[in-house]
């Protein structure tokens, strides 16, 4: 084998090219900085309200959880005593 099959000559690429690639590169940069910025003040917000609804998240889930626990309960001492004739 030719050194030339191994290392192929670098292709020239127009200066236009070159310029373009580097416009799109830096605009993509600039779009990613931009949004970046304004999902992170939207996901700062949405925690806020989040935060400030968590307790009563919670005390609701505990209620239906404790409502729940009783009506197990009701149900597996139905199924332990036996009916009465």
């Amino acid at each position: 084998m030719s050194s030339v099959e191994l290392n192929p000559r670098p292709v020239r690429v127009s200066p236009l090219i070159k310029a373009c690639r580097w416009t799109f590169l830096v605009t993509g940069i600039v779009y990613g900085i931009y949004n970046h910025n304004k999902f992170s003040k939207r996901e700062a917000m949405l925690r806020e309200i989040e935060e400030r609804e968590r307790p009563a998240r919670e005390a609701k889930l505990a209620a239906e959880k404790k409502i729940q626990l009783a009506e197990e309960m009701k149900m597996f001492d139905e199924l332990l005593q036996p009916a009465k004739k």
